[in-house]
């Protein structure tokens, strides 16, 4: 990590998911309590554990794949790192030609995630994406004038 300062953070997922599995869990093991019938602790905190475990699995992974971030020197979609420098113009009246190669190392853009054309400064064009898009060209509009 560098000391750059940040200028756009989506981080792909927050960490609420991680309390839902021993949310639920304790709610099961809450209800056996309430109907007066045989508890079933250590099954209810295994289940709990590993609820927690998948949701850890899911949370990690939508970080680390979904995750937009911009500083004045670089923009990282998922895995992807683009360099600020070489981004010419972003979003406007760019249209994305069929086939353009979408930013963070997938197909095609996330689902439920906008995309924004740009132009890139060998006249290639790329799509970024982000859930705030207007955001996002905001943030690229100010990292540009930082380093004129």
């Amino acid at each position: 990590m560098t000391d750059e300062p940040v200028l756009f953070d989506e981080p792909g997922a927050g960490g609420a998911p991680l309390l839902w599995g021993p949310g639920f869990a304790l709610a099961g093991y809450l209800s056996e309590l309430a109907l007066g019938g045989p508890t079933h602790t250590l099954a209810w905190i295994l289940i709990g554990i590993g609820l927690l475990a998948v949701s850890a699995v899911w949370v990690t992974a939508r970080r680390r794949f979904l995750s937009v971030r911009l500083t004045t020197e670089t923009l990282t979609l998922g895995r992807e790192e683009l360099p600020v420098a070489r981004i010419a113009e972003a979003g406007g009246e760019l249209g994305a030609p069929l086939g353009a190669r979408v930013l963070g190392g997938a197909y095609t853009v996330p689902r439920k995630y906008d995309e924004l054309p740009l132009r890139l400064d060998d006249d290639s064009i790329v799509l970024a994406w982000a859930k705030d898009v207007e955001g996002l060209r905001d943030a690229l509009t100010r990292a540009k004038g930082a380093q004129k």
